[in-house]
């Protein structure tokens, strides 16, 4: 059985730019060197050589369908150089055809296999899953395996909807990955997750229900419904999955939801409170009028061609400060400060205007218009305001800087009358524009440059976050008059009642104008965030919230992503400058659907009740209720035994907790409470995006609780296109469904049902590190490499059907061909683990379409068809090449069994022998095979042998293009009707050929390598051969020359395998064999098969 234990360790690496030649590169597998590509440049791989850079889907679209291969349907690694008529015969035969002459059609050892052509996914993948499931073959594997444990943290999906394109690459990705470290030994732990709180599960149920529905529903009510949608989605949504052929702990998943993983959540939460991290403030923060709650930066998007209406507003100055003293006084009281914003809607909280201090500041007379600047640049929308149209205009104070700019912009004449210095105007005063009170001027910061605007700035704390830190440092007010719902409370006075965002808006810009403050109104077009679930704008507002100070452990936070292995590895960059400007982190939310955050609040006083024992009480009830029982519990019962007494004056708090503040306490909850995971984790797995949502939410809990990042590794993986590069939408009917790929939709002709294996196939295919493109003709191109790749393990599987491990024969005995074949087989499997244990799967997949697919079918198979087919049952010649196949069957089936799981396990049920461990104990289940083990013998292989492959092979090409030339010419029909002589002065080569010529074992004969039936090395060129020979060519093998001729083959025909012979007619009782034929038919007489040769 040693034969039987094949291959594979790291080898030598692969350049990652250069991915599409990485098979050809990759030392010391020489023998498909670029020398021999000319011939396979015109048939079958071109595009694959020279797309360097392209994407597998772009490789595919600019490749034909019949490109991958040479081989016609159904036959593998048949060639119309191959003389396939005792084959057909036998077929035909086999079939009850009747034939004129077919004696020997019972002597000829045809491929057979339960193993169909046609996969039947649909039917046969449900059924390897069932197999699977009833025998635990995931859960058995890991408890067999002894080897270290590898934990994949699975990023939780949202409990909300089907699954997309997106989910599917996820989740294959780390099944790829996961299997692979099961070939590897190692004790796989994937526990899969789910997040179920939050606002989309919340609206579900509220859009589910009728008006008066909703009136009755109490939040006990609501969380039941939101709980029962949650847990009905992650049933669906697990069905999916399953059928991708994801392996995972199903029975134990977790859900966010589960009192548990409340209970660890409310532990992270209470060690950061414990730790000062966790405040409660009013600060502006991102807040949703359409989902009535404050967002975090990760629930924001930020659409393009957002147009906010923005105004050019001037509020008069009414006391110089200190420093300037009466040096503008000349200019009062017509002297203003000219800001710039894009939310109008803010002026009515305005608390100052702040200036940079370094910056210099021209005070401007504002003279005649100089055109209509409300309809220059063909802009109707832009408008100039009253404040600039009556006869006394007013002097504006602007950063001197943006002095042209704005006289441009305004159509105004801007005289420059003074120059003052930003820190000058500090502590002027001006009148507010709608209030009737005084503000100061103040010192902002390094936000405050000349890019745009006036260089003054509207600073209102309440609804920015610079404006906040300025307001913080002056002490200013935080005002912030708008509810809730986004639209004006009576602290806005005039304004109540109207929408912010709407007409509420469009009162304050004509308020400022009928009261002459306004210079210009226009549309301004930029990114502006929206809420990610409702798709509406959102507004910086001020409310009182709980914060995660995430400037207390920032530092150390960037000091962790430096210790973490990220691919790609441009992943840290991007990661590291999201954390490095990140703000303190609004963890509370104004829902029900959630968990709570475990606070009580004096009924008088407001104060927050929270601390250890507090936090460590509500954490065992919800640990064993859930998190219900905040809402349906009462206080007295909820505070702990000492605080009894004084429930009375309490009373709960009725935020949730951010739903990123779930998920990112997953490690807590799953790694740090499940048997068999550890912290930190191997890997975590997700989109690109997530570097803002969980990857970073989980780095700032552990970090702050456990001073260290949760994983040790992060794979990021780009978004899913249609197979055009565009966003699937479904307005524009590009959307891809996962389900109608494997299962096919409702026309089955125009959207067929592939089955998982070919989803996974594509998932391999692509570079995931970038946005990845799928559709329709990527997926029939999946498909047709996918029925290759079956058609050669079928070749295999058949040609197998009476061997067993006693018939293997030993490696120093086998064929020269034979060796160079597991040389070959060796270097792939190395290159393949290489590959995956780079995480670079793609590569994989170039690799298997280049070797298995296009060379082990088009040389060794095609070559080996004639000592299969006819060269006798038990013959040396047959079982050393059943031999190599075994080890091709056996590699192969568990290489691609990670990618291709359903593929590789059907292939394993078929096995014509069995595959049984050094105990003797079977492996029933491909899996249970582990990785092919490496072999080092077979990569002995000298230099000089792996050359001269080399030179064969690139010879057999141009051999080729001969033998089509004389084909062409009517000379020949079959390759086999052909003689091939050769010449070349180089004395070394033309020995080595006339070696391969007379060589011992048949396999190795040059004549049997080119499917000719002789072929000869001549010991000179003369001129009267050279004219005799009908057709002839030449090349060059390493600098050397090569003559080639082809000629009719000498003697006649063997019935039995085509062949000719001058000794077809030398045996009286089979006149008409060869004397191969003779010898095999000798031991193997007819009809019945003869006993097999030791």
């Amino acid at each position: 059985m040693s034969l039987l234990k094949s291959f594979a360790s790291n080898s030598h690496l692969f350049n990652q730019r250069e991915a599409t030649m990485a098979v050809i590169h990759a030392s010391p597998y020489k023998v498909l060197s670029q020398r021999t590509c000319s011939c396979f440049r015109k048939t079958t791989t071109a595009n694959l050589f020279y797309l360097r850079g392209s994407s597998s889907a772009e490789l595919f679209s600019s490749s034909k369908d019949k490109r991958f291969s040479t081989y016609p349907e159904g036959e593998i690694g048949s060639s119309k150089r191959r003389a396939r008529g005792p084959v057909m015969a036998a077929k035909k035969a086999s079939e009850g055809v009747k034939q004129d002459e077919g004696k020997y059609k019972h002597t000829v050892d045809l491929p057979k296999t339960s193993f169909g052509m046609r996969a039947n996914s649909l039917v046969r993948e449900p059924e390897l899953q069932k197999l699977w499931d009833e025998n635990q073959v995931f859960k058995r594997v890991v408890e067999r395996n002894d080897g270290e444990s590898f934990v994949l943290h699975d990023g939780p999906p949202y409990a909300n909807g089907d699954l997309h394109m997106g989910h599917a690459l996820n989740k294959i990705l780390k099944d790829i990955i996961n299997r692979y470290k099961l070939l590897q030994n190692y004790k796989v732990h994937y526990v899969p997750g789910w997040d179920c709180h939050g606002l989309p599960i919340e609206l579900k149920v509220l859009q589910s229900l009728d008006r008066d529905a909703r009136k009755d529903l109490t939040p006990i009510k609501l969380r039941e419904k939101a709980a029962k949608f949650a847990k009905s989605t992650v049933k669906t949504q697990m069905a999916s999955f399953k059928r991708y052929g994801i392996w995972a702990d199903w029975s134990n998943p977790y859900l966010t939801l589960d009192p548990e993983y409340e209970a660890s959540q409310i532990e992270v939460f209470g060690q950061m409170a414990l730790q000062g991290y966790i405040y409660r403030g009013r600060k502006p923060v991102h807040w949703s009028p359409s989902s009535r709650t404050a967002l975090a930066e990760a629930e924001l998007e930020y659409p393009e061609g957002h147009v906010s209406k923005s105004i050019y507003a001037i509020f008069k100055l009414v006391s110089a400060s200190p420093s300037l003293g009466s040096s503008i006084d000349e200019f009062l009281p017509n002297l203003c400060l000219a800001i710039w914003t894009t939310t109008p809607w803010t002026v009515p909280a305005n608390a100052a205007v702040a200036v940079n201090g370094k910056l210099q500041y021209a005070i401007v007379e504002v003279d005649p218009l100089l055109g209509d600047a409300s309809q220059s640049e063909g802009d109707k929308k832009r408008r100039l305001g009253d404040a600039v149209k009556g006869e006394k205009k007013p002097f504006l104070i602007v950063a001197l800087d943006l002095v042209p700019a704005l006289q441009a912009k305004w159509g105004l004449n801007l005289s420059v009358k003074k120059v003052l210095l930003g820190s000058d105007l500090e502590n002027c005063r001006y009148a507010h524009p709608i209030e009737k009170r005084e503000c100061s001027v103040v010192i902002g910061g390094d936000y405050i440059t000349t890019e745009s605007g006036t260089g003054l700035v509207h600073t209102a704390p309440g609804h920015g976050q610079e404006d906040y830190a300025t307001g913080l440092k002056y002490g200013l007010p935080i005002l912030s008059p708008v509810g809730d719902d986004g639209k004006f409370t009576e602290e806005a006075g005039q304004f109540s009642g109207l929408d912010v965002l709407g007409d509420g808006n469009t009162a304050v810009v004509d308020y400022l104008n009928e009261h002459l403050a306004l210079v210009m109104e226009e549309p301004y077009q930029h990114k502006y965030p929206y809420d990610w679930r409702t798709k509406k704008p959102t507004i910086f507002r001020a409310t009182e919230q709980w914060f995660a100070s995430v400037e207390g452990f920032k530092e150390a936070a960037m000091e962790a992503i430096g210790h973490v292995k990220w691919i790609p590895p441009q992943a840290e960059n991007r990661i590291s400058s999201m954390t490095s400007v990140r703000s303190d982190w609004c963890i509370s939310r104004q829902r029900i659907w959630g968990v709570p955050i475990p606070v009580f609040y004096h009924k008088d006083t407001k104060e927050p009740l929270m601390n250890e024992e507090t936090i460590n009480h509500i954490k065992s009830i919800i640990a064993k209720k859930g998190s219900d029982a905040w809402w349906y519990m009462k206080v007295e019962d909820l505070l702990p035994d000492r605080y009894r007494d004084e429930a009375s004056n309490y009373e709960k708090g009725t935020d949730t907790m951010d739903v990123w503040f779930d998920s990112g306490s997953s490690w807590a909850a799953v790694l740090g409470k499940r048997d068999g995971l550890h912290f930190p984790a191997d890997l975590y797995l997700e989109g690109t995006d997530q570097h803002r949502g969980w990857f970073q939410s989980s780095l700032l809990t552990s970090i702050a609780t456990k001073g260290r990042a949760p994983y040790k590794s992060v794979i990021t993986h780009g978004f899913v296109l249609d197979e055009k590069g565009f966003k699937m939408s479904k307005s524009q009917g590009n959307v891809v469904d996962p389900y109608t790929v494997i299962e096919g939709g409702k026309n089955q002709k125009e959207a067929p049902g592939y089955g998982a294996d070919v989803l996974r196939l594509w998932v391999s295919s692509v570079d995931y590190t970038g946005d990845v493109m799928i559709g329709p003709q990527v997926l029939r191109q999946m498909s047709d490499i996918y029925r290759k790749l079956r058609g050669t393990l079928r070749y295999l599987l058949g040609n197998l059907h009476d061997w067993r491990a006693d018939d293997s024969v030993s490696y120093n005995d086998l064929p020269r061909i034979d060796r160079h074949a597991l040389f070959q087989l060796e270097n792939v499997v190395r290159n393949i683990k290489e590959s995956y244990e780079n995480y670079q799967f793609f590569k994989i997949f170039q690799i298997i379409q280049r070797f298995v697919i296009v060379d082990l079918s088009n040389f060794y198979f095609d070559v080996a068809k004639d000592r299969l087919y006819v060269g006798g049952t038990s013959s040396f010649t047959r079982r050393s090449c059943q031999t190599v196949l075994a080890t091709h069957l056996l590699s192969f089936s568990r290489v691609i069994a990670p990618i291709l799981p359903h593929l590789a396990e059907d292939v394993w049920q078929n096995l014509p022998f069995p595959y049984t461990w050094e105990d003797g104990s079977p492996a029933r289940f491909v899996f249970d095979a582990r990785w092919p083990p490496s072999n080092e013998e077979w990569l002995s292989l000298s230099q000089e042998e792996v050359d001269f492959w080399g030179n064969i092979l690139e010879l057999r090409t141009e051999v080729n293009k001969v033998l089509e030339i004389a084909r062409g010419g009517k000379l020949i029909g079959s390759s086999l009707d052909a003689k091939v002589s050769l010449y070349t002065s180089d004395e070394n080569l033309a020995s080595r050929l006339h070696e391969m010529c007379m060589a011992a074992k048949e396999a190795d004969n040059l004549h049997r390598i080119f499917i000719t039936s002789q072929a000869e090395i001549l010991e000179s060129l003369e001129e009267e051969l050279v004219g005799n020979t009908p057709y002839t060519g030449e090349c060059e093998v390493q600098g050397k020359m090569v003559w080639i001729g082809v000629s009719r083959a000498e003697g006649s025909k063997c019935e039995r395998c085509w062949n000719y012979s001058p000794l077809v007619g030398s045996f009286p009782n089979h006149p008409t064999l060869c004397r191969r034929c003779h010898g095999v038919v000798g031991v193997q007489p007819l009809p019945s098969v003869a006993a097999a040769v030791s």
